[in-house]
């Protein structure tokens, strides 16, 4: 019993090597996939996530069952996937190639459906995103892209942004200038 828990039943070397090439065709295929984050995953995403680390878990530890085993692929993972991250924050073109680029979906109040098709992605969920966002309407964007993470950032059209504090204290200056002439 002892034995079977601890005794690697496969060789270090290809427990390491199954499980890197295995972590790099799930980069691949979540690369090739698309943008959507862990907050916009929906229920079909998250059964597909569940499903495939079951169909991968034999790829990375073979015939081993060991405790040893599962912790030198557990350790590799997580090894792999710190040199990876540092990699992406260290090297624009590494983070270009494992995360991708920006996708404009939004052009000056409008939707580009293009974009979104080649995303994956609907209309209904880029209008939730906008009114998250604090705007009323798609119409009120002058860009909109979403982000290799997931996250859909927006710029709202000149005339619809808020005021500043700066647009305030002006507003302030020419009111007392003016109270100060009518006083006059």
């Amino acid at each position: 019993m002892w034995h079977d828990m601890f005794v690697e039943q496969i060789p270090v070397a290809e427990k390491i090597l199954r499980t890197i090439l295995v972590y790099l065709l799930i980069v691949v295929l979540f690369r090739l996939t698309g943008k959507r984050g862990l907050a916009n995953l929906n229920t079909f995403d998250f059964i597909v996530l569940f499903l495939l680390s079951n169909v991968v878990q034999n790829a990375i530890i073979g015939n081993d069952q060991s405790v040893l085993g599962g912790a030198i692929g557990a350790v590799t993972l997580v090894f792999v996937n710190a040199v990876i991250n540092r990699l992406i924050a260290l090297n624009g073109t590494a983070a270009r190639l494992f995360e991708g680029q920006p996708t404009t979906i939004i052009t000056d109040g409008r939707i580009l459906d293009r974009a979104l098709r080649r995303l994956g992605m609907r209309t209904s969920e880029v209008e939730q995103a906008v009114r998250l966002q604090n705007a009323d309407d798609v119409a009120q964007i002058a860009l909109g892209s979403l982000e290799p993470s997931g996250q859909l950032i927006l710029t709202l059209k000149a005339a619809e942004q808020g005021a500043t504090k700066t647009d305030i204290a002006e507003l302030n200056e020419r009111l007392g200038r003016i109270e100060a002439l009518l006083r006059n």
